[in-house]
């Protein structure tokens, strides 16, 4: 096995090209191997060497360029070919990203596993819109949920998040807007407001705003989809105003 053989797990932050660490360049700058999901930037590849190779592993509408059993492999024959393969994720790799599975997998072979953090989506596309997730006398804290299971099925934690008086962010759970409106709606919350927004921090950015009771038909008008951020709760009324903020948004409570 190459004795240079090691994973660097790296975060690429919510989407804008600058919310990546220094580390997380300096990663990818010394890799031999670039595998990157379908999510980040392409931007930051061109801190990549020129002799390094690069493969998305990523997917696209639901079409996956690699099972992750195949990007598992990939990685540790990478490693041991080449040397230093950096695994480059959307987000933060440790929430909803499978960085955990994925270094836990290379370490069976004697790889050196290492992780970059990363700016996660479900903290800074809320913030790029000017919308805190906590704030004193609006929230006192916030869930941050996976609208979709492995099993396909809407995670429950929902339900319970709806109980309570907490900022609910939800990931990948547009293809779930109608069982969240439901389950709300069930909590009598059909007035909490709601926040979706689409490909945040990037030049793409699409937001709808309204309540649980018309979020749907704001959906539907704005054309909104995959991939998005649900954020619902009472913070999404306290947003502040951003000079960096694209486009002024149209708050519609009708």
């Amino acid at each position: 096995m190459n004795t240079l053989a090691k994973l660097t797990v790296v975060g690429a932050g919510p989407g804008d090209a600058e919310l990546i660490t220094v580390k997380g360049i300096k990663a990818i700058e010394t890799a031999d191997v670039i595998l990157y999901d379908a999510l980040i930037n392409i931007g930051l590849l061109e801190y990549a060497s020129p002799k390094a190779e690069l493969i998305f592993v990523g997917k696209r509408k639901g079409c996956y360029a690699y099972q992750q059993e195949q990007i598992n492999e990939l990685i540790v024959s990478r490693a041991k070919s080449h040397g230093h393969v950096v695994r480059l994720k959307g987000g933060d790799p440790f929430i909803f990203g499978r960085g955990a599975e994925e270094i836990d997998y290379a370490k069976q072979f004697g790889i050196k596993t290492y992780v970059v953090p990363g700016i996660s989506s479900a903290i800074a596309v809320p913030a790029y819109q000017g919308i805190p997730l906590t704030k004193r006398g609006a929230s006192e804290s916030f869930w941050v949920i996976t609208g979709t299971t492995k099993s396909h099925q809407i995670s429950k934690d929902i339900a319970l998040a709806a109980q309570s008086s907490a900022t609910v962010v939800i990931l990948m759970g547009m293809g779930k807007l109608s069982e969240i409106v439901q389950i709300f709606s069930s909590e009598n919350k059909n007035d909490t407001a709601v926040a979706i927004i689409q490909n945040g921090t990037t030049e793409r950015e699409n937001v709808g705003i309204g309540k649980i009771s018309t979020i749907e038909s704001i959906v539907a008008k704005k054309q909104l989809s995959s991939p998005a951020i649900i954020v619902i709760g009472a913070v999404v009324n306290q947003r502040v105003e951003l000079n960096s903020i694209c486009q002024k948004v149209e708050v519609q409570f009708v």
